[in-house]
Formats: C-alpha cells, structure tokens, sequence
C-alpha cells in the first residue's frame, strides 16, 4: 500500500459504493445521484444516498427534509425507502459551512465511517462539484465500485468534464460510464430539440475509453419535483425522463457488477 493514501474505510454491509461526480455545478449531477438512487430503490434494491457536498448539501430539499437534532435523530435517516445522510440535515439552510479542507475531509469520512448503513445493496455517494479535498478523500478512503461522471452536452460543460475523470484515473478508481444530463427537450408530438448541444456525452466517453451509459432528456417537472422534495421518478414514472433514469439504473447496476480496470481511462484527457 501507499504509505501516503489513507487505508480503505470497511463497510461489510454495502455490496457497491458508486459516486456521482461532475467536472462542474450546473450540470444537474445532484438531480441525477436523487433519481438514479431512486431507480435503483424502486428496481427493488435496498439503497442508501450520502450527500457528500459539505458546503452546498441539495439532498434534504430534494427529499422534502430540512435540519434535524442529532441528539434525538438516528442517522441515516430513511425516505422514501432510501437511506439518506447530508451535512444539509446538521447545520442551518441559512448558515454558510466555512471550514477548511482538512475538517471538510474528516466530514465526509465521518459520513462514511461514523454511520451504520446496514445491509445496502448500492450506496450512492453524491460528491461535490470538481476535483478538491472532499472528491480525492472520498476517492482514496471509500471503498468506490466505481464513478459515474455526469455531463451536459456543450463544450464548455465537457472541458471540466475531463478534468473529473482524469481524477479518477490518477486514484486509480473505475469509471462506469459517462452520462450526458439535458440532452435534449421533446415536444408533445416527439420533435427533438437539442438546447446545450449534440453528442458531447458520447464524445467524451469515446475519447476517455469508458462506457457512455445514456442521455437524459429535458423536463421542467424535474425541477420543481427536486425543489417540492420528491424526485421525479417517483412523482411521474411514466414520464419520458423518469424512464430514462429506469434505463440508466439498470445500466449502472449491470456494469458495476463487474467493474475492472480496463473502465478506467484509456487517454491523456
């Protein structure tokens, strides 16, 4: 082992650990970790969500949950079938997190370490934005199935998009794809109309040597179901967007059953 790596944080109970991560904000990957966690659940898998953005938790909102006593709350705490942890559940909406990177770290590994998850069958972990203190913590200390990276499909969303996932080919943790968020917004007669761009997501996963694992479509009802605390997919199954998070759990449970290194990244990025 590395004598400058942390050792491995044991969670005999979690069968896979996928993080969902993005190069940059914007690009709805708290969305996606919300409602892919949610397939999964209702695919019939046992599921656990950690929100591991420290400074900027969307977890309780998007879960209809606000700050809870940790004197008399027992976490994670369930919803909807899914157990949830966010620092957003320990510290006031309204009150800013200002710390620094090393007491950002022993939060996230506190999340990990300090809670009793049970028997899951995924664990999705949310990671904030970028390529900072709490991503490479979770990256070297977590015992990661793999990384799921999420993308817009313009240019300016894939450049940052790179730099996450040449992050983790350096930590050496498998990527299990590469999703491409508000790919396009369909009309009620079935017109197409790509808003952000063509075929980025598929670019950059061609390019990095890594699955491409699908497009998720623009619908405002995913919006407002994340700031009403309901994610979409439980909301609207039938909708068009809430199938595709169906298909795209799927995916992701089929390629992490068998994560090996060759889903890392094949390129200089």
């Amino acid at each position: 082992m590395n004598p400058q790596m942390p050792p491995k944080i044991s969670l005999p109970g979690v069968k896979q650990v996928i993080a969902v991560a993005s190069g940059k904000g914007g690009v709805g990957k708290s969305t996606v970790a919300a409602n892919l966690a949610m397939a999964l659940h209702m695919s019939g898998k046992t599921v656990g969500l950690m929100d591991a953005d420290i400074y900027g938790p969307s977890v309780p909102l998007m879960f209809g949950l606000g700050t809870l006593d940790p004197k008399t709350t027992a976490f994670p705490i369930e919803k909807y079938g899914i157990r949830l942890m966010s620092m957003g559940f320990l510290v006031d909406p309204s009150q800013a997190v200002i710390w620094r990177g090393p007491k950002v770290a022993q939060a996230v590994q506190s999340f990990l370490a300090q809670i009793d998850w049970g028997q899951l069958d995924y664990l999705i972990i949310d990671l904030p934005p970028g390529t900072g203190d709490a991503q490479l913590t979770l990256s070297q200390s977590a015992p990661l199935t793999g990384a799921v990276v999420v993308t817009t499909p313009g240019e300016v969303s894939l450049i940052d998009a790179r730099k996450g996932v040449k992050m983790f080919g350096e930590v050496r943790v498998p990527i299990l794809g590469i999703v491409e968020n508000m790919s396009y917004f369909e009309d009620a007669a079935g017109n197409k109309t790509p808003i952000f761009g063509v075929g980025g997501g598929a670019k950059l996963a061609e390019e990095s040597g890594v699955p491409f694992l699908g497009e998720l479509p623009i619908d405002p009802r995913v919006a407002q179901c994340g700031d009403n605390g309901e994610p979409i997919v439980r909301k609207y199954p039938d909708a068009a967007v809430a199938k595709s998070y169906m298909a795209l759990a799927k995916t992701v449970a089929d390629v992490a059953s068998k994560p090996t290194t060759s889903a890392l990244p094949q390129v200089q990025l």
